[in-house]
């Protein structure tokens, strides 16, 4: 009979627990509907506002004021233009959550009522157009629409939520320069940190997740090759860096092609730029190429980077050269790690987003060559977990034929369907919080 009791006792918990989710659920979902017309607005603002990399006052000021408004306190200017927003709520877990902000040097033609027409100077002084191409006041909106529902649910959840703005995502500095400016030391350490990202190969109302390595290290790289000119007429009386830049291309696909495993470690070797000469019948002195290079973990770019200044220095010798002329191969220290999405993290909230979404609208994604310096925030020691997953932004198939084609990121023409990805977004994400909060009491 005792054990009977139990049973019940446990089932009626259980039963009870799943009803308290689920009015939260409803809470949340209505909380979003109402609020939906207000973070449309603030999208078209953003959007209409992009700022480049290391220069986004407008954007830190108008988030600074909407998390304000909300009620939360704000630091600002942390590595720049970064931002940083505390919503504590007595004794809990803590959770990150990180919107970039920064947009790209490109000329917009979606052809929106809404559309940039902001013209600023890059680092050189050159003046270009600016766009959000990447879906940065995408995940503004959604980052301060989160803010806002977990706010009215305070009743719901305790612990303390820190909202990061982090800016020069697009060149990889800025989570860097956050950190180095006391993110981790001067507001409370989370137990766990979240991000998002657009995914126009995802349709609107799924959600897509990768579990471990999901996206890669970025490295740029340039090689500076030198020769020994000479007269185009009479190239045995000279060593043509040309010749020589040649070779090192093909050896550099080598490495990747015969040296390195396609199932165990993916990588990008990707000569993108070589300038060297002046007329066609001078041999130059010397050839500038610049690569970006792309793997995944400690190890494998730490190999790459070997095998590619060993190929430089090989190619160099069986062209005569001596070794005080062999290539300059220079490494950016700055360089973006592999994004790392912690197992147990990713699929406890793959599993429990499926609950809400539907787990046809939950999509397994595969590894991407692609950057994003959100894995910085996973370098730190003692490891944080953490979890970047993807949103569908695209529209749904055609009724006509079925087809449906939608713009890729950093397209001139990009432009998310906001209805009801963005809905899907604030969902995911404060459930996602809520979850977490649950988890850790």
């Amino acid at each position: 009979m005792k054990k009977f009791i139990a049973t019940v006792l446990i089932i009626g918990l259980i039963q009870y627990h799943a009803h308290s989710q689920e009015k939260h659920l409803d809470e949340l979902r209505n909380l979003i509907s109402s609020s939906f017309p207000q973070l449309e607005r603030i999208y078209k603002d953003l959007h209409a506002n992009p700022e480049l990399s290391l220069q986004e006052a407008y954007t830190s000021k108008r988030l600074s004021a909407e998390l304000k408004k909300i009620g939360i306190s704000v630091t600002s200017n942390i590595g720049g233009y970064g931002i940083v927003g505390l919503l504590s709520n007595g004794e809990g877990p803590t959770i990150m959550i990180r919107t970039d902000m920064d947009a790209l040097p490109i000329q917009e033609e979606t052809g929106l009522s809404y559309a940039s027409s902001i013209r600023m100077k890059d680092k050189n002084g050159v003046e270009t157009a600016v766009m959000h191409a990447c879906g940065h006041d995408f995940h503004m909106s959604t980052w301060l629409g989160v803010a806002k529902v977990l706010m009215q649910m305070k009743s719901k959840w305790k612990g303390t939520i820190v909202f990061v703005g982090q800016p020069a995502e697009e060149i990889g500095v800025g989570a860097r320069a956050m950190i180095a400016d006391g993110l981790f030391d001067r507001f409370p350490r989370p137990n766990y940190a979240l991000a998002l990202h657009v995914n126009p190969s995802l349709k609107a109302g799924t959600i897509g997740y990768c579990s471990g390595y999901a996206l890669a290290n970025v490295d740029n790289i340039s090689i500076r090759v030198k020769g020994k000119g000479g007269h185009g007429a009479s190239p045995h009386t000279a060593i043509d860096p040309i010749v020589i830049s040649a070779k090192i291309v093909l050896g550099l696909q080598t490495i990747i092609s015969r040296e390195v495993s396609p199932i165990q470690s993916p990588s990008v070797i990707t000569v993108g730029s070589i300038h060297g000469g002046t007329a066609g019948n001078v041999i130059p002195n010397e050839v500038e190429m610049k690569l970006t290079v792309r793997s995944f973990g400690k190890e494998s770019r730490e190999f790459l980077i070997n095998r590619i200044k060993a190929t430089t220095e090989g190619v160099a010798f069986a062209s005569g050269l001596e070794k005080s002329d062999f290539p300059e191969v220079n490494v950016n220290n700055q360089y973006t790690p592999s994004v790392y999405n912690n197992p147990e993290l990713t699929n406890l909230l793959a599993q429990e987003l499926g609950k809400i979404l539907g787990k046809e609208n939950i999509v397994s994604l595969k590894q991407e060559m692609v950057g994003e310096d959100f894995g910085n925030y996973t370098m730190v020691e003692p490891r944080i977990p953490t979890l970047i997953y993807s949103v569908g932004t695209s529209q749904e198939p055609s009724t006509i034929d079925g087809s449906v084609f939608n713009f890729p990121v950093h397209s001139s023409k990009f432009s998310p369907v906001l209805d009801p990805s963005l809905k899907t977004a604030v969902l995911s994400m404060a459930y996602s919080v809520l979850v977490l909060l649950e988890k850790n009491k």
